[in-house]
Order: structure tokens, then sequence, then C-alpha cells
């Protein structure tokens, strides 16, 4: 053990009470900077603290439900304890602790209606523990365990390479929302207690495999905010994926993945229970084209593909498919420009249900389409090392999709505001 790796108290409370407060030195990529010196400090020693904000306007221009517009932010700081350089362990262990906080209003429940939420950001609008947790590497390098309090998203069920959060809709950005809203797959920031595997076969090939308790009581719930336990455990939910990385003049990302939740839950038209719930899906981020004159500049195209279970999800299948053009100009290293297509398709059970009231009620059903469609274009303006402005046009098709509601199609014009502390 070294005996200077121990951090005196005071220095980690002035790190947190004043960051925001001392002057930018030698490091222009945050917000607040090198804190006088005292962050690089730190991070010597093994204490890194990280911060980032995001705010989302999105305005209702046309069709929905109401012209208006709304805003959500969230705020989120962490800080990692790497035990390697604290106290000389040498399988790089790390303890990572980070509360969110969450506010505003949802563009889609208060103007459109629709079910894709226009905000990513919007959810559980209070503050949160979002992860406790400790990594290490287990008997080899390739074998990485990861336990604690976290959130299943941070690991699991999205891209690695960051692509799918250039757009500003939760339909791209993060996991397919199906997972969630079929099983006991959880949103960020919800956090539930489990372990997560990875292990290396090779430098291109790895497998993960992970399992979390599953809590639906606790999903959103304020008052569970700081507890780590379940209040009301259902089951556990076991997600695995094989991921394939290409690397090279074009590389790609391609994930294969299945889950499976142990939780009894109602079958859906029925008072049956179904004991068991999965699903399976494919996300894929390809690099199609490199300049050969202006390095960084690369064209990606992605998609995806998610199934969830037909007798107790509401949303039963997500496609998405678009393109993302990196440094779309020579004097913007940093910009992007990304366009994609997303079909969110409801489950026909559900669709029997909502006719069936309709019919009951002796109203009529309005003539929708099989699925909620989203258009999105977004660029992506690194205005500073730390702070990046989105300016996003999304159009959503049939926005009753979901809930039985005869909508007009709906233009909503956003902004997306990122700062790293």
């Amino acid at each position: 053990m070294n005996p200077t790796s121990h951090l005196p108290f005071g220095r980690l409370v002035l790190g947190l009470a004043f960051a925001a407060a001392l002057p930018v030195q030698a490091d222009d990529s945050t917000l607040t900077g090198d804190w006088g010196g005292l962050r690089r400090e730190l991070d010597a020693q093994g204490v890194r603290f990280t911060g980032d904000y995001s705010g989302e306007t999105a305005y209702n221009a046309h069709g929905g439900q109401h012209r208006s517009a709304r805003y959500s932010q969230n705020l989120k700081l962490g800080v990692q304890f790497d035990l390697g350089k604290l106290y000389g362990f040498n399988n790089g262990d790390r303890i990572q602790l980070t509360i969110n906080d969450r506010r505003g209003n949802s563009a889609s429940e208060d103007l459109v209606g629709n079910r894709l939420p226009i905000q990513e950001n919007y959810g559980g609008l209070y503050t949160r523990l979002t992860e406790l947790s400790y990594e290490r590497s287990l008997f080899t390098p390739a074998l990485n365990v990861k336990l604690g309090y976290m959130a299943m998203g941070n690991d699991l069920g999205g891209l690695d390479s960051g692509i799918l959060c250039n757009f500003m809709n939760a339909g791209f950005c993060g996991h397919p929302l199906n997972m969630s809203g079929g099983s006991g797959w959880a949103n960020y920031p919800n956090a539930h207690l489990g372990a997560r595997v990875k292990y290396d076969f090779s430098p291109n090939w790895q497998l993960r495999v992970a399992a979390f308790n599953v809590d639906p009581s606790s999903n959103g719930n304020s008052s569970r905010a700081w507890h780590l336990g379940p209040k009301h455990t259902t089951g556990t939910v076991v997600p695995i994926e094989l991921i394939y990385k290409h690397t090279g003049a074009l590389p790609g990302e391609y994930k294969l993945g299945y889950y499976y939740d142990s939780s009894d839950v109602k079958r859906i038209g029925s008072d049956k229970t179904v004991s068991g719930r999965g699903g399976h899906y494919l996300l894929i981020d390809q690099a199609v084209w490199a300049s050969e004159s202006s390095q960084g500049r690369s064209l990606h195209a992605f998609g995806q593909y998610s199934a969830a279970s037909q007798a107790a999800s509401p949303f039963t299948k997500w496609y998405g498919a678009g393109m993302v053009l990196y440094k779309p100009f020579e004097g913007r290293p940093r910009d992007t420009v990304a366009l994609g297509y997303g079909r969110a398709v409801p489950n026909p059970r559900s669709r029997d249900v909502q006719e069936l009231a309709a019919f009951n009620a002796g109203t009529t059903y309005p003539d929708l389409d099989t699925a909620e469609q989203l258009i999105e274009l977004s660029y992506g303006y690194q205005a500073t090392p730390w702070l990046t402005l989105r300016p996003d046009v999304q159009y959503i098709i049939e926005p009753g999709a979901f809930s039985g509601g005869n909508i007009d199609n709906a233009l909503v014009l956003g902004l997306q505001v990122k700062a790293v502390f």
C-alpha cells in the first residue's frame, strides 16, 4: 500500500464544494476546468469527479394536441475511486458513485400524446442515487465483473459507440424502449441491485451476461430515491449480449442480445398470468464511408431491431435505422449531422382491448396505422470542448397508435444543450 495515496478528507470536501467557483486552468475540456490544479492532482491520486447537464426544449409546431413548448433537464454528478492508485490494488478495482437530478415537463405527455418520449431526459423528476458499484478484473484481464446498485443501460442494451445519442428522442438514445415496456428492464436513471460480467474472447469478440433484481414498485418512486434494497421483488431479469467490434478504416459494432424476466405478470386481454417474459434485439453501427483527404470525416449507418413478449408487452417490436455524418464541415471537426427513422409497433392484443372498450362505451375507435413512426433530424454543434448545442426536428406519425387516440401527425422543433462540468 502506498502511504501517499491517502487523500485528506478536507481536500475531497473542497473539490466537491468549490469546483464550480475555481478558475479554469490548463484544461478547457470541462466548464469548471482544472480547479486550479486540484482536479488533476485528485485524479492522479485516484479520485475523479465528473458532472454534466442536459437541457431539452421541445416546441410542438404542428399537429399533436396543443401548440406550446416544454423543457426538461438532467443533472448528473459522479465520483470514481481508482483503488489501484489509492491502495495499490492491481486488478482495475474501481468504485463508482453517481447521483442524478431531473426536473421539467414532458412534450410527449402534455403536447403531442405519443408513446416515444420526445425528450430523452424526461422522467423520474427528483434527486436520486443512480449508481453505487464496484468493478474489477477477476482471474484474468479478459474477465471483468461489476456489481452493486446500477442502471442496466449503462452496460447493456445500447451501442457502446454512443452513436444513438446524436438524437434527442428516447426512441433512439439508449436501448430500444420495448425492453422496458415489456419486462423488468428498467430505464435510466432507474437503478437496481445486480451484477454484470464481461468476457473478452479476443480483441474483437466479447460476451456480456448480467442479472438484475426486478422491482417495478421502485421505478419512478421518489420515496425509493436512496434505497438500495428492493421494495417488492417480482423476479430477476437476465440479459445476455454477444458483441463483435470490427476495426480498421471502416469500423463497426454489432450486438446480438436476449433477455428473460422471471416475473409473473398479467397477460394482456386476460385475467390470467404469464410466467416469464423474454425478448431479443440486434444493434448495428457500421462506418460506410471515410474521407481520405479529411481525417475524422466519416459516415456511419445504424440499425436496431427489438422484439418483446406478445403475451405481456404493450410494445412488441421496434425498428430503427439511420445515418450519422461526423465532421460535416472541414472547420467543424466535432460536429455531427444525424438522420433517423423509427417504427414502434403496439401489441395487437392491446389494440383489441382498446377496441372492445370503445365498443362497450358506444364510441368509435379511430382508424389508426399499425405503429407510431418517428423521423428525426439533428445537428450537433460543438460550441466549445465542453458545450454541445443540438437543434432538432422530429416528425411523429400516428402519435395515437398506442393510446388509441385520433391525434394528427406532429412536427416538433427542439434544442438540446449539453454541458460537461
